[in-house]
């Protein structure tokens, strides 16, 4: 008796009947000859794959062509397996890290003993053409973890990661020629999809973000399916490094850092300082004009308030160390405001007739980011957070959440920024709290960015443990986003 036909889903809900054991790729040909040569890869019931991954039962399909904004996740993850190709044919003892796809582009970890040149990338470029060229196709093999640590005896960073694979568990390999790694996928079918990339950059990256480990060498790289989209992006990257403003504090002597004082801290020449001064003077006046108290709270607090806050638990890997003082006790430079203000909120009895009571602050925060990922002023050790913390009873969340989002347009608006996305994270499936009290919150989040006629997409799950939010991203002149204002509930404190 012959197996029973797999029901296909189409995206438009077209139901297509497909052999026992199709692939991604044998739908898109049962679709049209069309569509299965301009494919590049799939989605079973949302996951990104391969187009010959088999259909293991009836599943919702969606094939991704150039088009698609996942296709090109895919094709730069593919071009990072390229990179590596033509580095470990040039330089055959290098070692190999992680390579994955990012935001513009992609990335691969190679471990060899001097710094990559801007020659080199030049010579890796153009082996990458001719990997590309030679068209090899991406073959996938599940692998048992003795064949893994067989097939990767000679590349001490694989053996390494292996380590974190139990004896049953799936573990995938991709060949492309003569180039093989441990990945997951999913990949375009062959190397010669790319067509239209270039390598950006070098730099060095400790290996698994922990500086006690050996420095690997990273090299950036983007990739597009179009030359126009290509040619466009590194436009932008040029405009960019014209408005850079590591250069231009430098040259308008605004700000500077030293590394007697340390990396990540900000010294705000006097120039600087006046445009900061005026900035924070005029935000200060649209806070107090929307009923916001202004507070102030100590640089250095006490580490019992990050025990009782969950700072320390969660978030001690991203703190200054701890400090003892006279008398006793280990104190703490604070990562955020959000102790001092709750410490504010609980210093005496409350009414309901009290709220909302809405407190504000420029606060001094302090964090320990890793040297690798510091930036100019975008990622840095020690900045000023404009934080805010409302109390408030169930029945007035809605209004208060749309003062919120009044105040960030009437900020962005007068900094002269009118394109953003704005995305809702629901409940996941670990969280505190009432169900109940978390549907009520989420709902006013959604009712006020709906009555503002606010566009956003909802991130089903994605929200912190302790509460829903909004998160919204801004775009600037060049077309980049950053993340701007978070509305976030908090069922955890006070």
């Amino acid at each position: 008796m012959s197996a029973p036909m797999i029901n296909v889903t189409l995206p438009d809900g077209t139901v297509l009947e497909v052999p026992p054991d199709s692939s991604i790729g044998d739908v898109a040909a049962a679709i049209g000859p069309g569509l299965a040569k301009a494919a590049v890869a799939g989605q079973i019931d949302g996951e990104t794959v391969d187009l010959g991954t088999p259909l293991a039962g009836d599943a919702a399909v969606r094939i991704l062509t150039e088009r698609d904004e996942d296709a090109l996740a895919v094709l730069r993850h593919s071009a990072a397996h390229v990179l590596a190709t033509a580095v470990r044919e040039l330089r055959p003892g290098a070692g190999i890290g992680f390579g994955p796809a990012i935001d513009d582009g992609f990335y691969y970890d190679f471990d060899v003993p001097e710094p990559f040149t801007p020659a080199d990338l030049e010579t890796f470029e153009a082996k990458m053409a001719e990997v590309a060229k030679a068209d090899y196709r991406f073959e996938r093999r599940v692998v048992s973890l003795e064949k893994a640590r067989e097939l990767f005896a000679d590349d001490p960073l694989k053996l390494e990661r292996l380590e974190e694979f139990s004896e049953d568990e799936i573990i995938t390999v991709y060949q492309d020629g003569p180039f093989l790694d441990l990945c997951r996928g999913p990949h375009v079918p062959a190397t010669g999809a790319l067509k239209h990339f270039k390598l950006l950059s070098g730099a060095g990256a400790y290996w698994r973000g922990d500086e006690k480990r050996q420095m690997l060498q990273r090299i950036y790289g983007t990739a597009f399916f179009k030359k126009s989209h290509l040619t466009e992006h590194l436009e932008r990257l040029e405009e960019a490094k014209k408005r850079d403003h590591r250069v231009l504090g430098r040259e308008l002597d605004l700000f500077s850092t030293d590394a007697r004082i340390g990396p990540g801290l900000i010294l705000w020449h006097p120039k600087g300082a006046i445009i900061r001064n005026e900035v924070e003077q005029f935000e200060q006046e649209l806070i107090l004009r929307h009923g916001y108290d202004i507070v102030y709270t100590p640089h250095v607090m006490s580490e019992r308030i990050f025990e009782i806050s969950g700072h320390l638990e969660n978030f001690k890997e991203g703190m200054f160390g701890a400090f003892e003082m006279e008398g006793g006790g280990a104190y703490r430079a604070k990562p955020m405001n959000c102790p001092g203000h709750i410490a504010i909120f609980q210093s005496q009895q409350r009414s309901y007739r009290d709220l909302p009571i809405r407190m504000a602050e420029f606060g001094a925060c302090y964090r320990y980011e890793r040297s690798g990922v510091l930036h100019g002023m975008l990622r840095v050790r020690g900045f000023t957070q404009d934080d805010a913390h409302i109390f408030c009873r169930p029945e007035q969340l809605e209004d208060e959440v749309g003062g919120v989002l009044d105040l960030t347009f009437e900020l962005l608006r007068a900094f002269g920024f009118s394109e953003y996305t704005i995305s809702l994270s629901t409940r996941p499936e670990k969280f505190v709290g009432d169900p109940a009290m978390w549907d009520r919150a989420t709902q006013s989040l959604q009712s006020a960015l709906e009555q503002r006629n606010l566009p956003f997409t909802e991130d089903a799950g994605g929200g912190a443990f302790y509460g829903p939010k909004i998160d919204l991203n801004i775009t600037d002149a060049l077309g980049r986003a950053w993340q701007c204002t978070t509305i976030q509930f908090d069922f955890n404190l006070p």
